[in-house]
């Protein structure tokens, strides 16, 4: 977060220098603690404005996925993994559920 920001505006800022695409803030949707490294993950459901996104200034490369075709094995976060996961169940069920949860050094 930059100073004056709150959570959503630096989700939405983040979503720009990472992916050029702008997006409307739904909900939060996973909160991730890392004590081990004293860090915090923060998830929102966001919604694409339109569809025009290219890699950021902070990206080499950026692409939607089809949820067969996402790339498991190659995701660099668990956060990451873990969000996605819960996505696509949360979807199948209907619900999405807010969750916050520890992530330890032993599942990275």
């Amino acid at each position: 977060m930059e100073m004056g920001e709150n959570l959503q505006t630096a989700a939405g800022r983040e979503a720009l220098e990472e992916a050029n695409v702008v997006v409307e803030i739904e909900s939060l949707y996973n909160l991730f603690s890392l004590p081990h490294i004293s860090q915090v993950y923060v998830f929102f459901r966001a919604r694409m404005v339109n569809e025009l996104f290219s890699p950021g200034y902070e990206s080499l490369e950026t692409r939607l996925f089809l949820q067969k075709e996402i790339p498991w094995d190659e995701l660099a976060f668990e956060t990451v993994r873990r969000s996605l996961a819960y996505f696509f169940a949360d979807r199948e069920n209907g619900e999405f559920v807010m969750r916050i949860e520890d992530v330890k050094p032993t599942e990275l």
